[in-house]
């Protein structure tokens, strides 16, 4: 009897480990070309940060797809099972946590030890993510940024989620529109927290809250009509009218950079305010259509780079910088070090994805309660981030 109990055991155990180190699915997610739009866009921001010709970079504002991303994903995962318990915010932060920190917490490291950096404000500010709240903070890892901006919306995320139930949408675009007058009235103040009125538009989540409400909205308009019948929708209106309105976007931004100084009121209007219409539009015709592009986006292949796109943000311009960059003038021929750099970072990223990333997220949700109920198996967004000449801050 013991000795079976002990096989019993055994086995189980061998089978747990067998289950963190095998390849996550990718087939069952709810929303698989959500998941698509991250691998595309952790893309083009490696493109923007080491493009194939020098001082090339991309146009379109890349962070608002993602922030959009997570203000519809974080909404549509918790909306319906949210619970103002103590209990209930403990798994939901915990969930958040083991998502976001683990990798972070990793790629950190090696980048202080490859740095050098000790000094302890500094070290503080990164470990603790709260950075970027701070004018002209450094950021060891440059991308990290974006990362402060999502940890607010999760804060903040469960009281939006309740004033949406208990009222509507506009209660809680309400308050984030107070939040956003309460971060720039703090901005006049000359303190370093929050510092310029700049500084809150591009770089807080204050100043990008419009984009996280776009997804807010999607996801309660998605959870309505989800209640009622089935979202698929025939033909392809939504994804054409979404795309076109996206490209009006680029062209904007294209004749607004051509023309100096640098009109940085446009700026701000189509990368805050404007953009995020349209790419609310895009996901919905990708959420409710089935058009090549949602095809495309919804692959296995795809959908693996989409889930290893968090470990691509934060390790690509490591790689880059401590990398490709002294291999410039060795190989003598850019795109070829670019190519060979988009390659190896994608497949270390697949592989910190597999064996580290994933399997701690589980350790610690199984280590500190279980998962918080959900319909959708899509993981919550991460913001893709950006470097110190990343889409959104670099222009203002």
């Amino acid at each position: 009897m013991l000795l079976a109990t002990s096989r019993a055991r055994t086995l189980c155990r061998t089978r747990q480990r067998m289950t963190l180190l095998s390849i996550p699915k990718i087939a069952n997610e709810k929303y698989p070309a959500l998941t698509g739009v991250r691998a595309v866009g952790a893309t083009v921001v490696f493109f923007d940060h080491f493009p194939l010709a020098a001082d090339d970079y991309v146009t379109v504002n890349v962070m608002a797809f993602f922030f959009t991303l997570s203000g519809f994903l974080i909404v549509r995962i918790y909306y319906e099972r949210l619970e103002l318990t103590g209990q209930w915010l403990k798994q939901y932060f915990v969930n958040r946590f083991a998502r976001i920190y683990p990798v972070y917490f990793l790629l950190l490291s090696v980048a202080v030890c490859i740095q050098h950096d000790f000094r302890p404000w500094i070290l503080f500010t990164n470990y603790t993510l709260t950075h970027a709240l701070f004018h002209h903070a450094e950021m060891i890892i440059q991308p990290s940024w974006s990362l402060t901006v999502e940890e607010c919306f999760y804060l903040l995320a469960p009281l939006f989620m309740v004033l949406a139930r208990r009222f509507n949408f506009f209660a809680a675009f309400a308050l984030g529109c107070m939040l956003f007058a309460a971060a720039l009235a703090i901005s006049t103040t000359g303190s370093a927290f929050l510092g310029t009125k700049g500084f809150v538009l591009s770089t807080t989540f204050f100043g990008h809250f419009v984009e996280f409400f776009a997804g807010i909205y999607l996801a309660l308009a998605l959870v309505k009509l989800e209640r009622k019948q089935s979202i698929a929708l025939p033909g392809c209106r939504f994804t054409i009218i979404g795309l076109m309105g996206v490209s009006a976007m680029v062209v904007a931004m294209i004749i607004v950079y051509a023309h100096r100084p640098l009109n940085t009121l446009a700026v701000i209007w189509l990368n805050n305010f404007l953009i995020p219409v349209p790419i609310a539009v895009l996901y919905w015709g990708l959420l409710r259509e089935r058009t090549p592009l949602s095809r495309f986006l919804s692959n296995k292949v795809i959908g693996l780079l989409g889930r290893a796109s968090y470990s691509f943000y934060l390790l690509h311009t490591i790689i880059i910088d401590d990398l490709s960059i002294p291999m410039l003038p060795i190989l003598g021929h850019r795109p070829l070090v670019v190519i060979l750099t988009l390659v190896v970072t994608w497949l270390v990223s697949i592989a910190l994805f597999v064996c580290y990333e994933e399997p701690l997220n589980k350790s610690i949700r199984r280590r500190f309660g279980q998962h918080l109920a959900t319909q959708p198996t899509m993981r919550p967004g991460r913001a893709i981030g950006s470097t110190s000449v990343d889409c959104s801050r670099r222009r203002l």
